[in-house]
């Protein structure tokens, strides 16, 4: 009898094991991938980490920040679950997608100029200066013009250090698109692309924003363009540009707002704004978008992808400021959030 109980109880024992089992997987998790720009990497992070927590993990995302290029080759090869790209996609590259593609712009952000000049804070870069400074036609901080600029500042006879992308980067293409919008000269010369010939001769090149806000950070005299939070985060003195109005305006939240007002969103969802009006503007803030299947593996994977969606209109924005990132007019977010819908 002794042994019939034991073995009663241990049968039981079982029993309920493979009842907690079969609950677990039932209520599952699904593990959503994602690859490419490193521009909005660090908010993605936040952001995929509070949905985990917020929904007991039932949906966790791995994204991975390997640049707008490599983000869009790889959504196009159907390695991931979502795309992430500044430069959106281009025609041409949709068409290699059967199921169809919905893009969504997610956050937005301001492209800046770090630079490392010990002692000297808020200096002010006209817009006819620095498209010269990334053209190599302006080699030394105590040139004329950024002098004029700059009354009472003492800068140093150091020589400019250019500090560029050395991957494919849809931060390379905002950039270069706002300076071909604001010098003719770059437009013929270099003109926009996530990956460009940069004829300045003094250059270093960084892989991915926080490539390129290291490269900065360690070279004296240097200047390169990078995502507003990278920055921040490794906290380098950024130029106040001017911009399309003819203000000196710094980086920050108030400036990238007024910048993302000038947007009007298409119904394919891409808009760019290489040079928007307004006195309060900062002149380089970009959209960043995700790219999303049409029609997915399964009708679950479908229903996470829209739930992450919702979370990131909803809850991601409100943290957009404080890390760094413009937090997308409500004008946007309706459209995007409409648009989801598409995702099945």
């Amino acid at each position: 009898m002794k042994l019939k109980s034991l073995f009663n109880v241990a049968l039981s024992a079982a029993v309920a094991a493979s009842f907690m089992v079969v609950g677990f997987a039932t209520a599952g998790t699904t593990k959503i991938t994602g690859a490419g720009a490193s521009f909005p990497a660090p908010i993605y992070s936040e952001w995929f980490k509070d949905l985990a927590k917020q929904n007991n993990g039932e949906i966790k995302v791995d994204y991975q920040s390997i640049g707008s290029g490599s983000g869009i080759k790889n959504f196009i090869g159907h390695t991931v679950d979502f795309g992430a790209s500044d430069a959106a996609m281009k025609q041409s590259e949709i068409d290699q997608v059967p199921e169809g593609v919905q893009l969504l712009p997610m956050t937005a952000g301001e492209i800046v100029l770090a630079y490392n000049l010990p002692g000297i804070e808020g200096l002010k870069l006209p817009r006819d200066v620095y498209p010269e400074i990334f053209l190599g036609n302006i080699t030394k901080w105590n040139d004329a013009k950024i002098v004029a600029a700059n009354p009472g500042v003492e800068l140093p006879d150091t020589p400019i250090t250019v500090v560029v992308r050395s991957d494919k980067s849809g931060t390379t293409f905002g950039f270069t698109g706002h300076l071909s919008a604001i010098s003719s000269d770059f437009q013929s010369a270099v003109g926009q692309g996530k990956m460009v010939q940069w004829p300045a001769k003094n250059m270093v090149k960084g892989k991915k924003n926080d490539g390129v806000s290291s490269a900065v950070r360690q070279t004296p005299g240097a200047i390169g363009y990078t995502e507003y939070g990278f920055a921040k985060l490794s906290r380098l003195p950024m130029a106040c540009l001017e911009n399309k109005a003819g203000k000196f305006v710094c980086p920050g939240p108030e400036g990238g707002a007024a910048a993302l007002a000038n947007a009007v969103l298409p119904e394919n969802m891409i808009v760019f704004i290489n040079d928007p009006a307004g006195d309060a503007s900062y002149p380089i803030a970009t959209f960043t978008w995700m790219l999303f299947y049409k029609k997915n593996k399964s009708a679950e994977l479908a229903t996470a992808l829209r739930k992450m969606v919702e979370y990131c209109l909803d809850e991601g924005q409100k943290i957009a400021d404080k890390a760094g990132y413009i937090p997308l007019p409500e004008s946007v977010v309706e459209k995007v959030r409409a648009a989801s819908n598409n995702i099945q």
